[in-house]
């Protein structure tokens, strides 16, 4: 905020972000535009925010309708002006000009005004009043120099009560109000826009002048929705985003598995494209199923099918939605593209995921909004929601939906700002189709380059390594066949292994009882020989033994003959 400026909050979300903190303390702001741009709403919102959130009282002064029209109108938007007033913090004063009744006498013409305006401000102690609309207040006049003294009056008056003042004006031709003066005189103007573009209307806001500080300059998408006027200031957005190490699960474990450390990136952007009826908005259920599971909150953006009709379809495939929807953890939101324009498409998403502060956003799908707009105009509503999505630490995912069978580009061209691509493709082999997966990258992950073949069943989604044939990766049926072939002929060699296993042992067999019979004929021949050894030792013994007897006799007939 620069120095010597004062400001007040607005209450309005995302306003106060453009101006740095509100419109200025003690000065007259003019909000201009055309008829049902939203300039009543826009001063009502100031003036119930004010008194009900920041404690500063307010008058609403109106020239053209009364109070209790004024209070109806803005009841649907939750601001309880009947509250305010009885409790005494805003007083509606009603003023009706009547020009045949007005003479331009001079410097007092508006006297009567300011006394009236007087006796409403000190009745409740206003700091903010709102004057709708100046041109009823000024339509008596038609001598051009007193009708802009009486505005320069009329402005000087109320910021010597020091009062922060919302001015309501019609827009003029070629000029922003209808005097041409209002503008000039203000401290701040905004500007509010209702255009229709391909019979699709947008509103837009854009800050034309204020004094004394920086603010947005460009124009603004805003929204009028149940709680009330809204601003985005989408294109202070940039690249300034954290990196997370931390990751988050797709609900696929064959998936993950693919990724070295198991699961995306949190805060990544995601990418899953592929042609009709490949499965994108399966895997995006998944990721939703898997990030509630978790105990997370997602918020989920489908511009084909009701939020209901999801639910109901994903639970084919076991995912049960509906109850993190009935919890809370998970909020739906369906719509057709052409239904905004892509200004308000976006203002809506980023509005929702602000309130909600999810930790996973899925738009599916992305193409669809190609021909809701131009190609470029897409592109940068796309990229400003990767970008808030990044900012702000929350995971996107993006299905769109490839016409061209096998195409690894996107409509969108959005595919070089994504950190991680799946391609997802349907190959027709044998009368049959047959769901491919490709992980085409993963920035700053390790992860797998092989084809996965995409299977889903009532138990959920599985991913099938493909056999690698001859002529390619083999999916489906002829996978199946293949893989059938396989186990034939492998069990064929089983069968033979045991085959030639079997008239092994029984050789070994005939060989061992071979083994055993020479054995034994060895042992015999053994015994044998030892009996002929043994044999030979006792003759030789017992020759011995004779010789020996045989000498011991001779001697003694010896001893015989000499004793004769």
């Amino acid at each position: 905020m620069a120095a010597g400026v004062q400001k007040v909050p607005t209450g309005i979300e995302g306003f106060d972000d453009l101006t740095l903190g509100g419109l200025p303390r003690g000065r007259p702001t003019l909000v201009c535009g055309s008829a049902g741009c939203g300039k009543t709403l826009f001063a009502s919102t100031f003036l119930a925010k004010g008194a009900r959130d920041h404690g500063e009282n307010g008058v609403f002064v109106s020239f053209e309708e009364r109070p209790d029209d004024i209070v109806d109108n803005v009841a649907s938007l939750g601001f309880g002006f009947d509250e305010l007033i009885a409790d005494g913090r805003i007083f509606i004063e009603h003023i009706t000009i009547n020009p045949a009744e007005l003479a331009e006498v001079g410097d007092y013409d508006l006297e009567a005004l300011f006394m009236r305006l007087e006796l409403a401000v000190e009745a409740v102690g206003a700091k903010r009043i709102v004057l709708d609309t100046i041109e009823s207040l000024f339509s008596a006049f038609t001598n051009v120099a007193v009708l802009r003294a009486e505005i320069r009056r009329l402005f000087d008056w109320l910021k010597e009560r020091g009062l922060t003042a919302v001015i309501t004006g019609e827009r003029g031709e070629g000029a922003l109000t209808r005097q041409g003066l209002e503008e000039y005189v203000s401290d701040c103007v905004v500007l509010l826009d209702h255009r229709v573009e391909n019979q699709v209307s947008t509103r837009r806001l854009r800050i034309v002048k204020y004094r004394g500080t920086a603010h947005g300059t460009n124009e603004y998408p805003f929204l009028i929705a149940a709680d009330g006027f809204s601003v985005l200031p989408v294109s202070a957005l940039g690249l300034g985003h954290m990196v997370h190490e931390g990751r988050i699960s797709s609900g696929i474990p064959d998936l993950d598995d693919m990724l070295t450390g198991g699961g995306f990136h949190r805060g990544s952007s995601i990418l899953l494209s592929g042609v009709a009826g490949s499965g994108k908005s399966s895997i995006a259920a998944s990721f939703l199923a898997a990030a509630c599971a978790a105990g997370e909150r997602a918020l989920y953006f489908s511009f084909e099918e009701s939020g209901a009709q999801t639910v109901r379809n994903m639970r084919s495939i076991g995912l049960d939605l509906g109850r993190y929807v009935e919890n809370g953890q998970l909020s739906m939101h369906a719509s057709r593209p052409t239904f905004y324009s892509l200004e308000m498409h976006l203002a809506i998403m980023l509005r929702d995921v602000a309130r909600m502060q999810p930790s996973l956003v899925v738009l599916d799908p992305i193409s669809a909004f190609l021909d809701a707009g131009d190609h470029r105009d897409v592109q940068a509503m796309l990229l400003r929601v990767i970008d808030y999505l990044k900012s702000h630490g929350i995971t996107g995912l993006f299905t769109h939906l490839s016409h061209e069978h096998g195409s690894v580009q996107t409509d969108a061209g959005l595919s070089s700002l994504m950190d991680a691509w799946v391609l997802l493709l349907n190959r027709e082999a044998n009368g049959e189709f047959n769901r491919e997966l490709y992980l085409l990258k993963a920035r700053g992950i390790s992860h797998s380059n092989q084809v996965r073949e995409f299977v889903m069943t009532d138990h959920g989604i599985s991913l099938i390594r493909p056999y690698l044939g001859e002529q390619g990766a083999l999916t489906g049926s002829a996978r199946r066949a293949e893989e059938a072939r396989l186990r034939r002929e492998q069990a064929q060699r089983r069968l033979d292994a045991e085959v030639v296993e079997q008239r092994l042992e029984q050789r070994r067999r005939r060989t061992l009882a071979q083994i055993d019979a020479l054995r034994a004929e060895l042992e015999a021949e053994e015994l044998e020989f030892r009996s002929v050894a043994e044999g030979r030792r006792r003759f030789d013994a017992q020759a011995q033994s004779d010789r020996l007897a045989m000498a011991k006799s001779r001697r003694a007939q010896a001893a015989d003959v000499g004793d004769e």
